[in-house]
């Protein structure tokens, strides 16, 4: 496009400024800048809504767990119907601490030694997984947040290099040449913050809840460790009973 064309495109749009008129009649730049940050707004309300029902379904399922669990009922029922497949993140922390537990029951008594950190190692590394899977593609909205506004910018920066060549080719500096130009220019600059500011505040909002899944979810794991750990110090001393019984036994 040479300077004379945009000079008469420029005047022609002075009359049509409309949004999709400035959109249409931008430089192809600017457009591709455009399309990229609407492309960029709803890849991001696609994570946003996707991730308000993922955390809408994990507090419901992990309240659900949580009566289950509290319920009184019993333990290996609970992991016989979970271990299968795991429903929320926290019956996977139930299930990983189970599957510990019972495979050391299954080994020689020797495996009780050092199963309290076993279990709480597995308790930490379901969690970094877990809480991985909620923030997955929070990055985005990351990106978009942080870099949305200096795409928008740059569409801008290029929209008021073509205005300020269509008046040195015009060689007219009146507002119906100019305007247009600077009006694409700064619809760039609208498109970057409409894309970056929901991006930004819905990021702040998910992280939050990513981190109160998290501390609910550590919760719960020392809980249930505590519970373990007494389990395996009631059945420690058993058998440091039962082996000084028989002691006792051969030493008659």
């Amino acid at each position: 496009m040479n300077p004379a064309e945009i000079a008469s495109g420029a005047a022609a749009a002075a009359t049509e400024v409309s949004l999709w008129g400035m959109f249409w009649s931008a430089h192809l730049v600017v457009k591709v800048v455009m399309i990229g940050l609407l492309v960029a707004s709803v890849w991001c309300w696609a994570i946003i809504v996707d991730k308000i029902l993922l955390f809408a379904r994990t507090r419901k399922a992990m309240d659900k767990f949580e009566d289950s669990f509290w319920s009184g009922n019993s333990l290996e029922d609970l992991y016989q119907t979970l271990s299968q497949r795991p429903t929320t993140a926290m019956a996977s922390l139930f299930v990983a601490a189970m599957r510990e537990w019972k495979r050391s029951f299954s080994n020689a008594s020797s495996a009780f030694m050092g199963l309290h950190s076993r279990i709480e190692k597995v308790l930490d590394v379901t969690i970094a997984r877990e809480v991985e899977k909620l923030e997955k593609q929070l990055l985005v909205l990351a990106s978009v947040a942080s870099a949305g506004p200096f795409v928008g910018l740059f569409g801008t920066v290029w929209g008021i290099m073509t205005s300020f060549r269509s008046i040195a080719a015009s060689k007219n500096t009146s507002l119906a040449v100019v305007a247009p130009g600077i009006a694409e220019a700064l619809f760039a600059t609208a498109i970057g913050l409409f894309a970056a500011i929901p991006a930004l505040i819905f990021y702040n909002i998910l992280q939050g809840k990513v981190a109160r899944s998290q501390a609910r979810l550590e919760s719960f794991a020392d809980e249930f460790s505590s519970i373990l750990s007494r389990q395996i110090d009631q059945h420690v001393g058993a058998n440091e009973r039962a082996a000084g019984v028989k002691e006792k036994e051969f030493t008659s």
